[in-house]
């Protein structure tokens, strides 16, 4: 929604289907003002934000930092190993807590898909949920990020052929991304093993080979390869994975001098592209994470402004 100041403003931000096309636009626009003004550490805030990661994380958890410190908003330091989550307590009563002791927002990283339904439905938590990644559903943040790496580069989304190639069931990345991309106008192939690939992919693109489309590619997306997540299957070989579905030395020169490549990271080098390949001229990695800060920026931006609106109209009541 549009606030009384003509600002985007967002109570929550936990799906990309929540998000109207304008919404993602002003979103991807308000982080490129702040990656052109490039604000420092501004005077601090009266809000609280209490990011609270139940998953690894470096780029998504620091980044989501660093946002919050250079918007000046107070960040309260959570740590799921040292909480009461080890005594048993439910991820509800704990963001029942940060809500009662007067958290503006949580960012949360949780293993359970759709963790967050609970938490937004709920009438007594007031805090709102930003969803940093929820098992292996989706990564709303990550999704921002990527396309504003692309519309930087290319001005558009629209007939932009895009392939996003690896683990996809197990990628929250690749769902939020193929929805968003997809109703962007952006034409997309789907490249996996047969036992990564599921039928909800099928709605949105094309199943293919890498090598049958890497020539007409605008934007090749790769994916971790989540080893975490393949409890029980059968032995992993990289060298085969790389060698099939991998981003190598001759699949990089068959791609178009225009095209790009993306990767959410972590990497694993020498698996889903070839070591060197990483910080190539094509490659935008290293610029993602740069562009995450900006979009998380965004996003705590567009939360803000729902909650002073929220105040505003309960003052003026």
């Amino acid at each position: 929604m549009i606030n009384q100041d003509g600002k985007l403003a967002l109570q929550h931000l936990v799906t990309m289907e929540t998000l109207s096309n304008e919404e993602v636009m002003a979103l991807v626009e308000n982080a490129q003002e702040y990656k052109k003004t490039n604000p420092s550490a501004q005077s601090l805030k009266e809000e609280f934000v209490a990011n609270m990661f139940f998953e690894s994380s470096t780029r998504t958890h620091k980044s989501f930092e660093v946002a919050e410190r250079r918007l000046g908003y107070k960040v309260v330091d959570f740590d799921a190993s040292t909480s009461s989550v080890n005594k048993g307590e439910t991820l509800y009563d704990t963001v029942l807590t940060m809500s009662a002791i007067g958290i503006d927002v949580c960012v949360i990283r949780h293993p359970q898909d759709s963790y967050y339904e609970e938490l937004i439905a709920s009438p007594t938590i007031k805090s709102s949920i930003v969803n940093g990644g929820d098992g292996s559903g989706q990564h709303p943040s990550q999704c921002l990020l990527d396309l504003m790496t692309i519309y930087e580069e290319f001005g558009h989304f629209d007939g932009l052929k895009i392939a996003i190639a690896g683990d996809l069931s197990h990628s929250r990345v690749a769902k939020s991304n193929m929805i968003m991309l997809k109703r962007l106008g952006a034409e997309l192939y789907f490249i996996a093993p047969d036992e990564w690939h599921t039928d909800e992919f099928d709605e949105y693109g094309k199943h293919v080979q890498l090598d049958d489309v890497i020539e007409e590619l605008d934007v090749l997306m790769l994916l971790r390869v989540q080893h975490e997540r393949h409890h029980g299957s059968e032995e992993f070989s990289e060298a085969k994975y790389n060698k099939e579905f991998g981003l190598t030395h001759e699949r990089y020169d068959r791609l178009k001098d225009t095209a790009i490549i993306m990767h959410p990271a972590p990497v694993n080098r020498g698996v889903e592209i070839d070591d060197d390949l990483v910080e190539s001229p094509k490659s935008r990695i290293v610029e993602q994470m740069t562009n995450g800060v900006y979009v998380r920026m965004a996003i705590l931006d567009a939360i803000m402004n729902y909650r002073n609106q929220q105040k505003l109209d309960e003052e003026n009541k």
